[in-house]
């Protein structure tokens, strides 16, 4: 009789906390579904004022402006997570602190450790949220996004730089003028280098990818050798490189906006051509610990309610926990730029802020346990 009891209390008290769980989670989350909204309008108000500087060019109008700022939005919101998911968690449990119902959580024997799982495990769901849109949606609708602004613009969109786009390929050196939104290239020149001297230059008015290569129209080849230079045409020649349509996609857009896949695509065909992936190694670990840097923000919420903060208002823990979200933004960009400057291992330059902000939430929750 005293085992069955004990079983039967047991198997209650978890029951009790599949529901302390749900009802928990269901604060958060919602908090942090509003103040997502709250800034994604925001973000996107401000987004639509700067587009207004090119509408009324080709066929750019307003609403082709809003439908470029409406496919930005996954972008906008995978680099809000962390941030978001901090003062949601914050106005999530304030809630339920400003109401009384924590002490009475408290005080129906549930303590703060088994309140903090509950609240870890919404956040979970927020980082699983965040690696969906940041892997999937946000490259989609980056990619998307340029592609109809440059269609509507009517004009070529430029890559890299300013004026074109140069990319190495073994011995060749390759610059693109133009890319136009339906895949094609224009005003190609491949210098083509044997040892350290220059062996040709081939241009090329356009070139476009058909059955698994490049063809380039309308070529001036230029040989070039000890005898003089000798020059040919050709209406139409395939082109051998590794620049395909998919890496054209990926150099497009930046780094901080590529997939972890996309990220790692690029840094191999960089290493491949003896090029600098310094930025993009930086991108690719910032990338990988973004979704604990999002559990992170969501732990950190729980000392904020029942540490110092405990007896303040909704707005001031709202105001502190804005401070913190932008304080750690600005050590994760400062620390970023650094780690690229100096050449920093970009490993320990993503892991740092994040850690440094672990640290803090572990010493202000072992205080409150």
């Amino acid at each position: 009789m005293v085992v069955a009891e004990v079983n039967w209390q047991s198997a209650a008290s978890e029951a009790d906390m599949k529901i302390l769980d749900r009802y928990i989670g269901t604060a958060v989350a919602s908090s942090a579904l509003i103040v997502m909204l709250i800034l994604l309008s925001l973000f996107t108000f401000s987004s639509f004022l700067r587009e207004l500087d090119d509408v009324g060019t080709g066929r750019y109008g307003m609403l082709e402006a809003l439908y470029y700022v409406l496919l930005t939005l996954p972008e906008m919101a995978y680099q809000l997570f962390p941030v978001v998911a901090l003062l949601g968690s914050v106005i999530g449990l304030g809630l339920l602190a400003g109401h009384g119902e924590l002490t009475v959580i408290r005080a129906a024997g549930v303590s703060i450790m088994q309140i903090v799982v509950s609240v870890m495990k919404v956040g979970l769901l927020l980082v699983i949220a965040a690696t969906v849109i940041g892997e999937w949606l946000a490259p989609l609708c980056r990619q998307q996004a340029l592609s109809m602004r440059t269609a509507a613009l009517e004009r070529d969109f430029n890559l890299i730089s300013i004026n074109s786009f140069w990319a190495r390929d073994g011995q060749f050196f390759i610059n693109i003028r133009n890319f136009s939104p339906n895949g094609d290239l224009g005003g190609i020149t491949i210098y083509a280098f044997n040892a350290s001297q220059l062996a040709s230059i081939t241009y090329a008015k356009s070139a476009s990818y058909r059955d698994g290569g490049w063809q380039l129209k309308e070529v001036k080849r230029s040989e070039i050798s000890s005898a003089g230079v000798q020059v040919s045409f050709e209406q139409q020649l395939p082109w051998a490189t590794l620049l395909d349509p998919d890496m054209l996609d990926v150099v497009a857009i930046t780094s901080e906006s590529l997939s972890i896949v996309g990220l790692l695509k690029y840094i191999e065909y960089l290493q491949d051509n003896g090029l600098d992936a310094g930025v993009q190694r930086a991108a690719l670990w910032k990338k990988i610990v973004a979704p604990v840097t999002t559990a992170v923000m969501v732990f950190l919420a729980v000392p904020f309610v029942f540490g110092s903060l405990r007896s303040v208002s909704m707005g001031q823990r709202v105001l502190v926990g804005t401070l913190v979200g932008v304080g750690f933004h600005l050590l994760n960009q400062i620390v970023g730029y650094a780690g690229i400057v100096y050449e920093f291992n970009p490993i320990a330059v993503a892991i740092v802020p994040t850690a440094i902000f672990l640290l803090a939430a572990l010493m202000m929750t072992r205080r409150i346990l």
